[in-house]
């Protein structure tokens, strides 16, 4: 094999991870875990099982790169813009409206995420597994924020307030899921964060 051909092979390659990737998030974003089958995903990416099989060892971990994919996207919007850019509260309101953008733009990750999260199995799903743990990481993130644009909060007001932006988030993304296309993420994130902003200026307000 020439080097050519080599290098073709890989982007063949990585193009048909993509392929399947998509297939996949598409389908179990409409039917969940269970209804997500390799031979769905077959169909719905034109290439053989064979060559799903060749990416992925099961279902279960072609949905756990899903879930991974769509992390890595939505991550990227968790950063908060610098100092030079606006107040506190505008960084930190930009910073929810990316985050916004990106679920709308990727919501595979905390979709079905979601659904595995919510889930009891004899045998814990990878996806579930892989879930959490960049859920961990998103936590962690959040985490860094707060303490940036408010030094003076103790550990406990931090980890409280970065539960309650999690879950707010988590609430504002369910809410959109039932009712559909017409909630538009973006106001409502861009609320949440003042919302929070103003919870931790109240709280550093009230420490010692």
């Amino acid at each position: 094999m020439t080097k050519t051909q080599g290098v073709r092979k890989r982007a063949n390659g990585v193009e048909s991870r993509q392929r399947i990737l998509d297939a996949a998030a598409r389908i179990s974003g409409e039917r969940g875990y269970e209804g997500t089958s390799i031979a769905a995903v077959s169909a719905a990416c034109g290439l053989p099982a064979s060559s799903i099989y060749w990416h992925f060892k099961d279902k279960d971990d072609l949905i756990a790169a899903v879930i991974e994919r769509s992390f890595d996207t939505w991550l990227a919007s968790v950063i908060l813009p610098p100092e030079e850019t606006g107040t506190g509260l505008e960084r930190i309101t930009t910073m929810a409206a990316g985050v916004a953008k990106s679920l709308m733009d990727a919501p595979d990750f905390l979709r079905l995420g979601l659904m595995l999260a919510l889930e009891r199995r004899p045998a814990e799903p990878r996806g579930r597994t892989v879930f959490l743990q960049v859920r961990d990481t998103a936590r962690a993130r959040i985490a860094e924020v707060l303490p940036e644009l408010f030094p003076a909060l103790d550990d406990n007001a931090v980890q409280t307030l970065t539960t309650y932006t999690m879950a707010g988030a988590d609430g504002l993304f369910v809410q959109r899921e039932i009712t559909g296309d017409t909630i538009d993420l973006v106001p409502l994130f861009e609320l949440h964060a003042q919302l929070v902003y103003e919870a931790a200026r109240r709280m550093t307000d009230r420490s010692p």
